[in-house]
């Protein structure tokens, strides 16, 4: 047991530990799967191309069949409930990180999970607009706040500084692969039973692992200094040298708070834009194949191993080559695919559609690993479930850019606009990332007694 250390007891002498123990190892797997469930949102592009009016069915008539009792939607319909589940989500991440601080990882993932469930449920029953805003929409962005505050704080605690990417990269991981079998898992079961017998299942589904995986979440006793560097020379002392803790009012003070909410709201912004309309866009590019046009969920997929990937490769090369210049790469990237993907669209190259989409996703999934750990190089790790909530809660503005997206495409036909507007967002990025730096804690100064 690791309180049966010497070194895991409070008021012992603080002296890192040779190698992480199992409790810090479990607390990483039981993070990953938590954020397995949480991470519906990033499958909304299935429900959505169930949910989409087409040139057969107009925005307001209504379903028949197993989905009898819903209604076809226009664009600016079908993305509301993911644009509001997005932005209640980024605010719960405040109330979610203090809960995680003060009562622990245990309390916020279990009542994050019962909220989500809870959220798909009251979508499936109420099969209208309204239900899906309320449900997924509200309810499920209440569930995904307050349960992805808690596994982070408590998984960064156990690894040193040097890790500390590569752990939020693969904790936050499995927020963005859950898209993978989501994905998947929810178009066969829209087919075979109908929109909203797959909200249930999936809600009573997430409600059993959420809650079994938030039990095996542990927070390091008092005491535990985690494994340090084994590097020698100046990686040695950059990796040695600890953050200082700020309180979240010390943190607000600082004109970084402002610029990582910058970067947080420029760099998720465009991958959201896309993971909304993923499943619809490869309906559109492979309208003449029809193993793609039938089985469009498989970008979605596809994105949700990009959007892993994307965490847990960022995280490691972000150990080795700073943050923000991982930052800068994955934007930069990503903007050129936001650019050119209006032509790679109306060429009908799906190869090329994938290959963009796969990078908009990596680019999300490795700003969503870099934010909470560029939070705790900058403000320490003692307040990091609060302070990146209030980082995260700043940057939720950019959920109304697929909103934004929406409504263009419902006035001009094509997302065009709406590409080139979010890849201006991320250079604006690339400058906030360019110019950050760490904040110093400012010293009460000492004055001397007059002589």
């Amino acid at each position: 047991m690791l309180t049966d250390s010497p070194q895991g007891k409070a008021g012992s002498t603080a002296v890192p530990w040779e190698k992480v123990p199992a409790q810090g190892w479990i607390t990483v797997l039981a993070g990953v799967s938590v954020n397995l469930c949480l991470g519906i949102l990033y499958a909304w592009s299935v429900w959505k191309a169930a949910l989409l009016a087409n040139k057969d069915h107009i925005a307001g008539s209504v379903m028949g069949g197993i989905n009898a009792g819903w209604t076809y939607m226009s664009d600016s319909q079908a993305t509301w409930a993911y644009s509001i589940c997005g932005l209640v989500f980024t605010l719960c991440m405040i109330p979610g990180g203090r809960i995680q601080d003060k009562y622990g990882p245990k309390v916020s993932v279990t009542l994050g999970g019962l909220s989500l469930a809870l959220g798909c449920i009251v979508a499936g029953f109420m099969r209208s607009y309204i239900g899906l805003v309320i449900g997924f929409g509200i309810l499920g962005g209440i569930g995904m706040g307050i349960g992805y505050a808690g596994p982070i704080p408590a998984a960064v605690k156990w690894f040193g500084q040097h890790k500390r990417g590569l752990i939020v990269g693969l904790v936050v991981g499995g927020f963005g692969g859950a898209a993978i079998y989501i994905a998947a898992v929810a178009g066969l079961l829209i087919k075979a039973y109908g929109i909203s017998n797959s909200f249930y299942i999936m809600g009573i589904l997430f409600s059993i692992v959420v809650i079994v995986a938030g039990r095996l979440l542990h927070t390091p006793p008092a005491g535990y200094v985690p494994p340090v560097a084994p590097a020698t020379g100046k990686a040695a002392a950059k990796a040695h040298t600890a953050s200082e803790d700020w309180t979240a009012s010390e943190m607000l003070k600082t004109w970084q708070y402002i610029v990582l909410a910058i970067m947080a709201a420029s760099g998720a912004q465009a991958g959201l834009l896309v993971v909304v309309n993923a499943t619809p866009m490869l309906f559109k590019t492979a309208s003449s194949l029809a193993f793609f046009a039938a089985n469009a969920w498989m970008i979605a997929s596809f994105g949700g191993i990009m959007n892993l990937s994307g965490r847990v490769g960022t995280g490691f090369y972000s150990d080795k080559i700073g943050r923000k210049n991982a930052f800068i790469i994955n934007c930069l990237l990503c903007a050129t695919c936001l650019f050119l993907m209006p032509y790679i669209i109306k060429s009908g190259n799906v190869l090329l559609l994938f290959l963009t989409v796969g990078i908009a996703y990596w680019q999300l999934g490795g700003n969503l690993a870099l934010m909470p750990a560029i939070t705790a190089d900058y403000f320490g790790q003692k307040n990091l479930g609060f302070n990146y909530g209030l980082v995260f809660a700043l940057g939720g503005v950019c959920f109304f850019v697929p909103e934004i997206g929406a409504f263009i495409k419902d006035s001009t036909g094509s997302l065009d606009y709406a590409f080139y507007m979010s890849g201006i967002f991320l250079l604006v990025g690339v400058g906030a990332a360019s110019v950050i730096r760490k904040p110093i804690k400012e010293r009460a100064k000492v004055v001397s007694p007059a002589l």
